[in-house]
């Protein structure tokens, strides 16, 4: 702007634009005291864009207050860009926060969820101070946003605070600008804010006026004790807790939950009861204590003082720790703490569906009358090479942009499984909260009610639809109805596209897509793939040698008709069951038998060949378990061959039969399966070889559900990189098909430019 030019002796005004996350971060509050303490005058307030200021003052301050603007923001801000320009001075005296606009294009960014800070526990458990025991104590650094934002500019009468005013105290602590609340929007206390109260399953939600405990959450945590199943309203939708250590009351919740194998996560109330369950590094505590509290996937510590029912057979536990200041009140000790729902429908959010839904699972509710404005499940992170690997991106994560190539307003409307929606313009994709399988009416309500409610928070007014050419898929159905141009994303290219975008790439690379199932452009089911591929197109350069998938989706559902499928001999035990003969028929013959090249489909052959898995309960499970069977350090590893050029097939057959003949060789199972793996990840590597000695890349990006398997993953990345290949590999979104919808985005941003 030329201030270093100006006669420091004169007054000069500045008009200032910022963008990013800069609403219900304690941003304006932020500047009111960098100004003053600069001794500038002028204004900030909200508007649909983000932040506008105008600030007024001796030229040396003025610059001094413009870089600090950017290096030193609030702690959960994220400046995208900060735009000035100059004005005539006004002189006056004073720095004042003004009311919000909101006219305008919406550019604001929408905070994410923040677990309560350090200040805020302070005050949760000082008996001397008026906040003690309040659980819904929040301040400009933590609390509630994304969860209760009905829209923006982000102000209280836009969030579902509004209908609770403000007591004089708080209102005081609001407007004073040395208050660490200043313009906190969610201040509350237990005067003016909402309550807590325990109801018995049928009773409606509760009033104020209403009786129950003095203390409902005292008394739900003897309820815990005696071993009940509680449902807890929480942040982003409803818990199921059960004490962690009580076999009775785990067992009864995995029944009455419809849950019969798939782990629980556990709640754990501090760092020294976290490490006294799992073996946790530096990354892994980060992430348990930071603000974001996703349940972390940590390495479970042997003899481990939990219920045998909190996660079978598994040797990782999913762990979090309290991020509400509810949560901290009430966990005391190790809890499960898995999403309010059955089966597979989405977690319940409202009281009334709550009551209705989960009345035959829990013993009590304990609820609060503070609307969620959206639910969020929570999210759930791995930690591959020290960063973070998403398995599922919601509370905490959620709605933070994720950078695209510039292009024509997109909505992405994602897969089937594990769907996420994307809405995307000008360069940034907000990815959606888990919505879940779009196989029943609520969850399909669940995803138009998230799609309407993006569109009007972010302004985003969709010109062009990107959807996965899967003619079955609810989502592909959605999109088609729209009337809207549509562009079909091929469902391997879309992964491979996602972890490019995850990485800020473009392409070409080679993609590995590595999955269970989805359509290819040859009307089979693909899963696992080579491509050359870039966010514009792909080919297919090679791929597993496809199979018969007898009974069609039967064999998702029940593994041994993989097993039948790639002939594994009569011999071995899973080919003992009535219906050997039948399904290995159908794979012969090919009746109802629909080709497919997955890779999840071939772990889920060799579970079975095992005997460790013939029938999941839950998706993925036989490739689960065969990853925690296997012996990390088992380094020899099965060969297979290659046939063809373009596309050249990899024969999966190949791993089959060794895993037979070491069968046979009666050699431990824990050694098969690392050979297995690793067989998987030598294979990665030779067909990567191929493909660089033909195209010249040397950029390798892994994609799919397949790619959650740590082992896996560790090998096949060790191995490539040993070769002098880049990997890319996820980290802001999930490589399974909740990755889907922003591969989408990027690929028809791409092509709309």
């Amino acid at each position: 702007m030329g201030l270093g030019s100006q006669n420091d002796g004169m007054d000069v005004r500045v008009g200032v634009r910022v963008e990013g996350t800069v609403q219900g971060v304690g941003f304006r509050p932020f500047v009111h005291g960098l100004a003053t303490a600069l001794g500038l005058s002028g204004l900030v307030g909200n508007d649909a864009a983000g932040v506008f200021i105008e600030v007024e003052g001796a030229p040396g301050a003025v610059r001094r207050f413009l870089d600090d603007l950017r290096a030193r923001p609030p702690r959960l801000a994220a400046v995208e860009s900060v735009t000035t320009r100059e004005l005539a001075p006004r002189g006056g005296a004073g720095f004042a926060i003004v009311g919000s606009e909101a006219a305008g294009e919406r550019r604001a960014l929408v905070p994410w969820d923040s677990a309560t800070c350090d200040a805020c526990l302070r005050e949760l458990r000082d008996p001397a101070g008026r906040r003690h025991g309040h659980p819904f104590v929040n301040c400009t650094d933590c609390g509630p946003r994304f969860t209760i934002v009905t829209d923006v500019p982000y102000d209280r009468p836009n969030t579902t605070m509004a209908e609770f005013p403000m007591c004089g105290r708080c209102a005081a602590e609001y407007d004073d600008p040395a208050d660490r609340r200043f313009h906190a929007q969610p201040v509350c206390c237990s005067a003016c804010g909402p309550s807590v109260s325990l109801r018995l399953p049928g009773q409606s939600p509760p009033s104020r006026a209403e009786g129950g405990p003095a203390d409902p959450i005292a008394a739900a945590r003897t309820l815990l004790e005696d071993g009940a199943v509680l449902a807890v309203k929480g942040l982003g939708g409803y818990h199921l807790a059960a004490r962690a250590a009580d076999d009775t009351a785990v067992a009864a919740l995995r029944a009455r939950k419809h849950r019969e194998d798939k782990p629980f996560a556990v709640m754990v109330p501090d760092m020294a009861a976290a490490r006294a369950l799992c073996d946790l590094d530096d990354t892994e505590e980060a992430l348990l204590t930071g603000p974001r509290r996703p349940i972390v996937l940590a390495r479970r510590r042997p003899g481990a003082p939990l219920a045998d029912a909190v996660a079978p057979g598994n040797r990782s536990l999913g762990l979090m720790l309290p991020y509400t200041p509810l949560h901290h009140l009430l966990v005391t000790e190790p809890l499960v703490m898995t999403s309010g729902n059955v089966s597979d429908e989405p977690i319940a959010h409202q009281d009334d569906d709550a009551l209705e839904r989960l009345g035959g699972i829990a013993d009590a509710f304990l609820l609060h009358d503070r609307p969620i404005r959206t639910r969020a499940d929570d999210s759930v992170v791995r930690v591959f090479r020290g960063r973070p690997l998403p398995l599922r991106r919601s509370r905490g994560y959620v709605p933070e942009p994720v950078p695209i190539p510039k292009g024509r307003a997109v909505l992405a409307c994602g897969a089937e499984l594990k769907n996420t929606f994307c809405l995307a313009h000008d360069g940034r994709a907000f990815v959606s909260h888990h919505i879940g399988d779009l196989e029943n009416y609520e969850t399909l309500r669940a995803y138009e009610e998230g799609i309407a409610h993006f569109r009007r928070l972010f302004g985003i007014a969709p010109e062009l639809l990107a959807y996965d050419p899967h003619p079955e898929y609810l989502s592909t159905k959605y999109a088609l109805d729209q009337d809207l141009p549509a562009v079909a994303v091929q469902h391997h290219h879309a992964h491979i596209a996602s972890c490019l975008a995850d990485n800020g790439a473009s392409g070409p690379v080679i993609g590995v897509a590595f999955d269970g199932t989805g359509f290819g452009t040859d009307g089979t089911l693909w899963g696992g793939e080579f491509l050359i591929a870039d966010l514009h197109g792909f080919e297919r350069a090679g791929h597993l040698e496809p199979v018969p998938m007898p009974g069609g989706a039967s064999a998702i559902r029940e593994p041994w008709r993989m097993a039948a499928a790639y002939g594994v001999p009569d011999s071995l035990p899973v080919a003992r069951r009535p219906e050997w003969p039948t399904v290995s028929s159908m794979a012969r013959r090919r009746v109802n038998a629909p080709l497919t090249s997955s890779m999840g489909r071939l772990f889920d052959a060799v579970a079975a060949a095992l005997g460790i898995r013939d029938r999941v309960n839950y998706e993925g499970q036989a490739a689960i378990e065969l990853e925690q069977l296997a012996d990390p350090s088992e380094r020899a590893s099965y060969k297979t061959s290659f046939q063809g050029e373009k596309p050249f097939t990899v024969a999966g057959a190949d791993l089959i039969n060794a895993v037979v003949a070491d069968i046979d060789a009666n050699v431990p199972a824990p050694v098969i399966a690392a050979r297995f793996h690793n067989g998987v990840a030598a294979l990665i590597l030779d067909a990567a070889s191929r493909l660089r000695a033909t195209t010249g890349l040397e950029t390798v990006a892994l994609s799919g559900g397949v790619f959650q398997n740590m082992f896996l993953l560790e090998r096949a990345v060790s191995g490539l990189e040993a070769a002098g290949f880049e990997v890319l590999t996820h980290h802001r979104v999930p490589p399974n098909d909740a990755g889907i919808s922003l591969g989408q985005a990027a690929v028809a941003a791409s092509h709309s430019t």
